[in-house]
């Protein structure tokens, strides 16, 4: 049975905010805190697939030192990117 979406919010929310680092704690736990709520199904399949990644890569990834990988790109990390360079410049 499919995880009903709430459940799987509440989830990502969870590991977002607890990845490790500060950084990623920050960047992707904030994200999460912010937007969760208004990603749909897909959008939230693809949150979780970069939430499963090493914070040092997605930190390379969303700072342009390393090209994003084709199975990583699309409107959420995007949407990460802006959220960071939103964050870096307050």
């Amino acid at each position: 049975m499919a995880e009903k979406i709430e459940i799987k919010r509440k989830r990502l929310l969870y590991q977002a905010q607890h990845r490790g680092t500060q950084e990623g704690d920050l960047i992707m736990g904030g994200f999460a805190e912010r937007y969760i709520n208004e990603l749909d199904a897909p959008d939230l399949d693809a949150f979780e697939s970069l939430v499963n990644e090493p914070d040092a890569e997605i930190m390379d990834w969303i700072s342009a030192r390393v090209d994003i990988p084709k199975a990583h790109k699309g409107p959420v990390i995007d949407m990460i990117i802006n959220f960071k360079i939103a964050i870096s410049s307050n």
